[in-house]
C-alpha cells in the first residue's frame, strides 16, 4: 500500500493588522531618497512628455531632476528674487516660473535662455502654469488679486480677471476646456472664469462673509472631466459640483493641519493629499475615503505623483525634497508594446503571411509529431515527499517531530503533524528520551500556542503529556523550569481572562434581558 502524506490541515486565519491590496500597492512606494536645499521647497511639477523630468522650485531657482538617477540635470537660476511655480510644458522642451518680483519668465529647458519675459504683475506671482490644450498660452496668479492668460509669443495679455479680493495662490487651466480657469484665493473663495467673457461664472465658498472665522484657500484641483472641482482651506477639503451651481457635496476632514498640496494619480480615480502634519493621504474618488497614508519628517509644501506612477516627490518646509520611487512591473513596461505585436501577429496571420517572412512560432506549432496514429503515453510524476513524511514512513516519530519544530515552519504544519502522532499512538514515543536541548523546542511551541484558539485544544493535551513525563525531572535545569513556568504563567493569565469574559458576558445578559418588548422595536 502506498504512503499516504500528511494532510495539512487548514484553519481559520486569525485577524491580523495585514494591508490590504490598496495599501499594499502605495506601500511599493520605498527607498525614500532625501536631497537637501537651502530653502523651503514650494513646488514640484512633472514633465508630461518621458523620461518624465521633474521641476523643483527652491529659493531663487528652478532645478529640473533627472527621475532614474535622482541628478540636477539643468539649474536655471536667473531670478531676482525667490522663484515660484516651476511649470514644464507637455513637451518638455519650456519651463515657466514667477517670482516675488512680479515677473513671469518662460526659459528653453536645454539651453536655460529666457524666451519671454511676462511683465504685469505688481506683486509676487505665486502660480504659473502652461495650458494644457493651448500650449503657447500661460496662466499666472499673483498676491496683487489678479489673474492673467498670456500669449507667450506676442507677450501680451489676452485675458485679466480681477474678481478676486485677496491674495491668488492656487490656479489651474482646465484640461477639457482652455477657456475655463479655476482659481483659489485667500480670499475664501473658489472662481471659475471663462477666458472668451472675461468674467467669473461661478464663485464657491464664502461669498457672502457671512462666516466669522474666513479660511483661505490654499489649492484648487479640477476632474479631468471638468464638473467636479477640489479646494483645500485649512485642514479640510471641500468637493464642489459644478453641474449642480458650484454646491459642495463633500467636505473631508482626515488632516489635522493644512492641506498644502493635492494631486491626482495618472487614472484620477486616487487623489494625494499633503499636509503640514507631515503626512500623505490617499484617498479612493468613488468614495472619499482613505486608503492608504504616508508619514513624512516635516511639514509638507508641495507634493506631485509621476504620469507613470513611478515616483512620489514632496517638497517640505525645511528645505528636504523626498522622492519615493516604485519599480513598475514588466507587463507595465511592455504593455504597449505587447498590444501592438499582438495586433500585428494576427494581421500577419489573418493575410496568411510565408514562413520565410519569418513567423518562426507558428511554423514550430504546425510542425507534426509523430504518426496520425502515434498516441504517447504520459508518465506520471511522482510527488516528493516531504522530510517530516520520509521519517514518518520510517517510523522515526521523533526525529519527524523534530524537523517540524525548525523555525520558518508554518504552524499549520507543525501541528497536522502532530495531530498524525496523535492518530497513530505515537506521540509518547516521539516525546520520549529528550534531554533539556530537545525538549526546549517543545515547550517553546506550547508556550507560543497555548492560547491560540486554533491549536488550544491539542496543545492542552500534549501538554499534559510533557507535564506527566518531565515532571519528576524539573529542578536540573534551569532553562526548561523557566520554560515550564512560562507556559503556568500564560495558562493563569488566560484563565482570568476567559472569567472577566464571562462575567462581561453575564453583565450583557441581564441589561439585554430587561429591555423591555416595545423598547427591542
Amino acid at each position: 500500500m502506498e504512503y499516504q502524506p500528511v494532510l495539512l490541515k487548514s484553519h481559520g486565519r486569525l485577524p491580523t493588522s495585514k494591508h490590504g491590496p490598496e495599501s499594499r500597492y502605495w506601500r511599493q512606494f520605498k527607498h525614500p531618497v532625501f536631497i537637501k536645499e537651502y530653502a523651503p521647497i514650494t513646488s514640484v511639477h512633472f514633465s508630461s512628455s518621458k523620461p518624465h523630468r521633474y521641476a523643483v522650485t527652491a529659493a531663487t531657482r528652478v532645478q529640473i531632476y533627472a527621475p532614474r538617477t535622482q541628478k540636477v540635470t539643468k539649474t536655471i537660476s536667473r531670478f531676482k528674487d525667490v522663484a515660484r511655480s516651476g511649470c514644464i510644458r507637455d513637451d518638455g522642451k519650456l519651463v515657466v516660473a514667477g517670482d516675488d518680483t512680479g515677473l513671469v519668465q518662460v526659459f528653453d529647458i536645454n539651453s536655460r535662455a529666457i524666451l519671454r519675459t511676462l511683465d504685469s504683475h505688481k506683486q509676487p506671482v505665486h502660480i504659473t502654469k502652461f495650458s494644457t490644450l493651448s500650449p503657447t498660452q500661460v496662466l499666472s496668479c499673483s498676491d496683487d488679486t489678479t489673474v492673467k492668460i498670456w500669449d507667450v509669443p506676442s507677450q501680451t495679455t489676452i485675458s485679466t480677471f480681477t474678481s478676486h479680493t485677496d491674495y491668488v495662490r492656487s490656479g489651474l487651466v482646465s484640461t477639457s476646456n482652455p477657456n475655463l480657469i479655476l482659481t483659489g484665493s485667500y480670499d475664501a473663495t473658489v472662481r471659475l472664469f471663462d477666458a472668451r467673457s472675461g468674467i467669473c461664472e461661478m464663485a464657491m465658498g464664502d461669498t457672502t462673509n457671512t462666516i466669522g472665522v474666513r479660511t483661505p484657500i490654499e489649492q484648487v484641483l479640477m476632474f479631468p472631466a471638468g464638473t467636479i472641482v477640489l479646494s483645500s482651506g485649512g485642514p479640510i477639503i471641500r468637493v464642489w459640483d459644478l453641474v449642480a451651481g458650484g454646491r459642495c457635496i463633500r467636505a473631508l476632514s482626515n488632516h489635522q493641519k493644512t492641506v498644502t498640496a493635492m494631486a491626482f494619480n495618472a487614472t484620477a480615480s486616487r487623489l494625494l493629499t499633503g499636509s503640514l502634519d507631515q503626512m500623505v493621504k490617499v484617498y479612493d474618488v468613488s468614495s472619499y475615503k482613505v486608503v492608504h497614508n504616508m508619514r513624512y519628517p516635516a511639514p509638507l509644501l508641495c507634493l506631485a505623483i509621476s504620469p507613470d506612477e513611478t515616483h512620489i516627490v514632496a517638497g517640505m518646509s525645511d528645505g528636504t525634497l523626498s522622492v519615493r520611487r516604485r519599480q513598475p512591473k514588466p507587463s507595465e513596461a511592455s504593455a504597449f508594446d505587447g498590444l501592438h505585436s499582438g495586433v500585428f501577429e494576427s494581421v500577419l496571420g489573418a493575410v496568411g503571411a510565408p514562413s520565410s517572412q519569418g513567423i518562426s512560432r507558428n511554423k514550430t506549432r504546425s510542425r507534426p509529431l509523430g504518426d496520425m496514429d502515434e498516441l504517447r503515453v504520459e508518465s506520471r510524476r511522482r510527488k516528493r515527499l516531504k522530510e517530516y513524511d520520509k521519517l514518518l514512513k520510517g517510523f522515526k516519530y521523533s526525529a519527524a517531530l523534530d524537523s517540524v519544530l525548525r523555525k520558518k515552519v508554518p504552524p499549520t504544519t507543525t501541528f497536522s503533524l502532530l495531530q498524525e502522532l496523535i492518530h497513530r499512538n505515537g506521540m509518547r514515543v516521539a516525546l520520549s528520551g529528550r534531554d533539556d536541548v530537545l525538549l526546549e523546542p517543545v515547550l517553546r511551541l506550547l508556550v507560543k500556542y497555548i492560547t491560540d484558539p486554533r491549536f488550544g485544544e491539542m496543545v492542552c493535551d500534549i501538554a499534559g503529556l510533557v507535564i506527566e513525563m518531565y515532571g519528576p525531572i524539573l529542578g536540573q535545569s534551569p532553562l526548561i523550569d523557566s520554560l515550564f513556568l512560562r507556559l503556568r504563567k500564560k495558562v493563569m493569565a488566560e484563565l482570568r481572562f476567559q472569567k472577566e469574559l464571562l462575567k462581561t458576558k453575564g453583565a450583557l445578559t441581564m441589561l439585554f434581558s430587561s429591555i423591555t418588548p416595545s423598547n427591542r422595536v
